[in-house]
């Protein structure tokens, strides 16, 4: 059966700090690179870090089920046994 894959592109401004994060903290598989942004597959869907100058985030939160979530934001929806694997994966990370 034919899954669609999404593409999330976020804007980072240090690649290799960022690169490390989501690689060896995360354990997400490096894919295609390039100096300028990375590839990584987020549970099958691809996540691109690209590098932007003088990046600086803004702190947005918006009210959800009376609680303050910041945006922008993405996350993956896990079955609870790829979710609780990916808990002890974390912790053993110190996160």
């Amino acid at each position: 059966m034919y899954q669609p894959v999404f593409h999330l592109a976020v804007p980072v401004s240090d690649l290799q700090k960022s690169r490390e994060f989501y690689k060896n903290t995360l354990g997400f598989s490096e894919g295609r690179s390039s100096d300028k942004w990375v590839d990584f597959d987020f549970f099958g869907h691809q996540f691109v870090i690209h590098h932007v100058e003088a990046y600086v985030p803004v702190n947005h939160f918006n009210s959800v089920d009376k609680h303050d979530v910041p945006v922008p934001h993405y996350g993956a929806v896990l079955k609870w046994d790829q979710f609780w694997d990916f808990v002890e994966h974390l912790k053993s990370h110190n996160i």
